[in-house]
């Protein structure tokens, strides 16, 4: 069982390792940085419009920051506490759903 300072630590550590892998500070979060493959584009295509267009405008505010080669005010850095995985659900179904699909094909 992990202690309360070693849980701490713990939480130190994803903060830091978060914070030093940089896309937080061009806007985007955790998801949107997911390599699209198939599976991935899938779960995009079912996402809801407006949670679809706020990804799209991370992604675009992204990349112009990145021609500039500049980053975000601090203030309108993506923070840890703030970066929810709006992706993981769809794509978990959409890879239980490509699992199932070929275990009834092997039939």
């Amino acid at each position: 069982m992990i202690s309360a300072s070693s849980g701490r630590l713990l939480l130190s550590f994803r903060k830091w390792y978060y914070n030093a892998a940089g896309f937080n500070k061009i806007g985007l979060m955790r998801d949107d940085t997911i390599y699209e493959d198939s599976d991935v584009k899938e779960a995009l295509r079912r996402l809801p419009e407006p949670v679809y267009n706020d990804r799209m405008f991370r992604v675009k505010r992204a990349l112009d920051l990145t021609m500039k080669q500049a980053i975000l005010p601090k203030h309108l850095w993506t923070k840890y506490e703030e970066d929810v995985n709006y992706l993981e659900p769809y794509l978990k179904e959409v890879i239980r759903e490509r699992k199932e699909k070929e275990a009834w094909q092997k039939k």
